[in-house]
């Protein structure tokens, strides 16, 4: 196990000094990528019957009635025959045909309104076996091409039943490209589809909403998907504590020793390291870890390496792993440049859920 000096003044806690993410560099095989593509663990519990609908949004309660008879129409034989009703209950699928009408859906809103859970709960209301249906981000989608290739990612996708796509990339034009003639591929296979994309934090409150954007990014596919337009407040204004401030290099070394499964890593290394990791494996190399501790926290150099700390938030977010840190406060990782230009949504998105994830780790540290 690598160990790590014990800080001036205080020695080990734990059984074992804490990990280190720079010393791991998963071997992650090919089955196991697409056998992760489940909801992550945050969203493991979710159903229609958990989301709450704002009474004041009837589009939200509309949202669940019409996602509830999506995935009843999915149920039966692959899309080639056998079901007894069409997608969004519309009608009846005759044997060894495709169903008429919509093959997909998108579930339109501004931040905050419950998108991602409704897109899980519609993953586990699916009657079919887990192998049959896949969960996963844009991101994680794209990657999964890197690490397979495309015509092995094709063919790998082609016997399910759904594939669910979280935080659809709108801002990204090769990657987005790359993933509609993925889509098309998977929907003449008889794949059903449904997906959200990332709205701007930034614009939190003002209701903007992105299925015009949507269905002109993925241009010949439109025509397979029906908008779900979903109104309401970001739940997360709703009372929420302001986030922790960073904390002392000694009381993030001492809480890592404390904790048990804690990893404890110099930011500057750990970026160098996330360069020599796909990012298809980011989520092999959170494996058991409870808590990540973090010294020296500095802005980050440049737009790959942003990009890749995207990726790795993302994974520590859908693991609910907190983080505990040293140096500036997360929303000082990205310059200015950066969130005004065109992956402002994905830096953002990485400021909200690290910052959520401080919030999680404040209780790791004694009270001085």
């Amino acid at each position: 196990m690598h160990t790590i000096p014990a800080a001036p003044g205080f020695g080990p806690i734990a059984d074992a000094a804490p990990l280190s993410l720079c010393v791991r560099e998963p071997h992650v095989p090919a089955d196991r990528l697409v056998a992760e593509m489940v909801p992550p663990p945050r969203f493991d519990s979710v159903r229609f019957g958990t989301y709450d609908p704002d009474p004041n949004q009837p589009s939200q309660t509309e949202a669940v009635r019409v996602l509830d008879g999506f995935a009843g129409g999915l149920g039966g034989a692959h899309a080639v025959g056998g079901g007894k009703r069409g997608f969004f209950g519309l009608g009846k699928v005759k044997a060894a045909k495709v169903p008429a009408g919509p093959r997909g859906v998108y579930l339109d809103g501004g931040y905050g309104v419950g998108k991602t859970h409704l897109l899980a709960s519609l993953w586990h209301a699916t009657p079919a076996e887990p192998a049959l249906k896949a969960f996963g981000t844009f991101v994680e989608l794209t990657n999964l091409v890197g690490a397979l290739g495309f015509q092995k990612t094709v063919q790998t996708l082609s016997g399910h039943r759904l594939l669910c796509i979280d935080e659809f990339e709108l801002d990204d034009p090769g990657d987005t490209v790359l993933v509609s003639t993925l889509l098309g591929k998977l929907v003449d296979a008889g794949v059903a589809l449904a997906a959200t994309s990332n709205t701007l934090p930034g614009k939190l409150g003002e209701g903007r909403f992105a299925s015009a954007d949507f269905l002109r990014e993925i241009q010949g596919l439109s025509a397979h998907f029906r908008a779900l337009r979903i109104d309401g407040e970001d739940y997360r204004h709703r009372g929420l504590p302001q986030a922790p401030a960073p904390y002392s290099e000694e009381q993030v070394t001492k809480a890592a020793y404390a904790a048990e499964g804690a990893s404890l890593d110099d930011f500057p290394q750990l970026l160098d390291h996330l360069a020599r990791v796909h990012p298809s494996r980011y989520g092999a190399l959170t494996d058991g870890l409870k808590v990540v501790c973090l010294t020296e926290v500095r802005p980050v150099p440049d737009q790959s390496t942003a990009l890749r700390l995207v990726v790795l938030a993302d994974r520590l977010y859908d693991r609910e792993v907190p983080v505990l840190a040293s140096g500036l406060p997360f929303d000082q990782l990205f310059s200015e440049e950066m969130l005004n230009g065109g992956y402002r949504k994905k830096y953002f998105r990485a400021i909200s859920r690290l910052t959520a994830l401080a919030r999680d780790a404040k209780g790791l540290v004694e009270p001085s």
